[in-house]
């Protein structure tokens, strides 16, 4: 059975810490902590776990402190999480079973990463992450922000996942850090210039943000992943400059780079729904339900635009357009997502207290 050193770097993370390291104590078998300069309760919460704690001076730079991290590890394998990531008790079983039966012949396990989860406690946003890496192939991570660990040679994919909940915010520490790197002449990768972009797109620079976006699309280097994303974002973008027609066309726009997508179409769904356009957004949301979810999305999925999310928002255009038979039909559709949610019983008692009413007239 493989050994796996869990590598962490963490800066004031008293809330989520220990939730953390309780998730995955019973599944590694050394835990190396780089504190990077807590000024609260963090490396008191992590003694209780491990005592290879170490200081790293902070430099602006996320890669040189996950590498530095990486260098204490001496298990066969190496599982990175934030201080806000946690396994859920299934993904630990399911975790102890790998661990169990890995082939010492690989290089890198990719895992899910639930990024955000729906009101229903289902994951939304959801990517890919090379999760457990073979120390002896002494990957590396690249790029001072938004960093990324470089794998290679042989990879399999699991579908265990890691989950995300985000207690703080420091996008204004990821913009100063872009920032830096431009004032010293530096030149940004294209993953970098995106990762930019949704930077200024975080602090409300719109404008600028869509400039970057429009550069990223324009080039025909740029991956079609990052095209679809820049589409997206400059959407958002449109949205709250309230410029509603290049919004409405930087939604058109990623049919150019790749066959419709559930979580695009719902969102050009939902532009009409916000503009009362009720036929068009039906139209849009029924597209939306008859296509496929692409599996093994590096860049992420938006999990509500396969399931229940255009069933619920059809039940609110069918209702506009007093069509309340398909609004009952598509209210039992996203009931048997969520039995138990509340706002999915009312408009079930509502509606059949309205179709009663006008069976009774008729």
């Amino acid at each position: 059975m493989i050994t796996i050193s869990l590598c962490m770097i963490v800066k004031n993370e008293e809330q989520v810490l220990d939730r953390c390291l309780n998730s995955v104590k019973d599944l590694v078998d050394e835990i190396v902590i780089v504190d990077t300069g807590s000024t609260d309760s963090t490396k008191e919460i992590a003694a209780n776990y491990t005592n290879h704690i170490y200081h790293f001076d902070w430099i602006d730079d996320f890669s040189a402190a996950r590498n530095y991290s990486f260098r204490h590890a001496t298990g066969d394998y190496i599982l990175w999480l934030d201080a806000d990531d946690w396994l859920q008790e299934n993904d630990l079983v399911k975790f102890k079973a790998l661990k169990q039966t890995l082939d010492p012949n690989i290089d890198s396990v990719c895992m899910d990463y639930y990024v955000a989860f729906d009101p229903l406690g289902q994951p939304t946003a959801v990517v890919k992450r090379n999760r457990l890496v073979k120390r002896s192939r002494q990957f590396q991570w690249y790029d001072p922000v938004h960093e990324h660990l470089a794998v290679s040679g042989n990879v399999i994919f699991s579908d265990i996942a890691v989950s995300h909940g985000r207690v703080h915010k420091n996008t204004e520490r990821n913009l100063r850090i872009y920032e830096g790197v431009l004032a010293q002449g530096g030149i940004l990768s294209n993953r970098q210039l995106l990762q930019y972009a949704m930077e200024l797109t975080a602090n409300g620079y719109y404008e600028k943000a869509i400039e970057i976006y429009q550069t990223i699309i324009s080039d025909p280097t740029s991956y079609f992943e990052d095209k679809l994303q820049s589409c997206d974002r400059m959407a958002h973008c449109n949205h709250e400059l309230g410029n509603k027609e290049q919004e409405l066309q930087s939604l058109l726009k990623t049919f150019n780079y790749d066959i419709p997508r559930a979580d695009y179409v719902c969102r050009i769904a939902y532009y009409f729904q916000e503009n009362s356009d009720y036929e068009k957004a039906v139209n849009w949301y029924l597209l939306a339900l008859k296509l496929e979810k692409p599996e093994n999305r590096l860049l992420g999925i938006n999990n509500m635009a396969w399931s229940w999310f255009p069933h619920l928002q059809l039940v609110a255009c069918y209702g506009k357009l007093g069509q309340l038979e398909q609004a009952y039909e598509h209210n039992e559709i996203s009931l048997s997502y969520a039995p138990n949610d509340s706002n999915i019983l009312n408009n079930k008692l509502l509606l059949e207290k309205h179709l009663s009413k006008r069976k009774d007239g008729s």
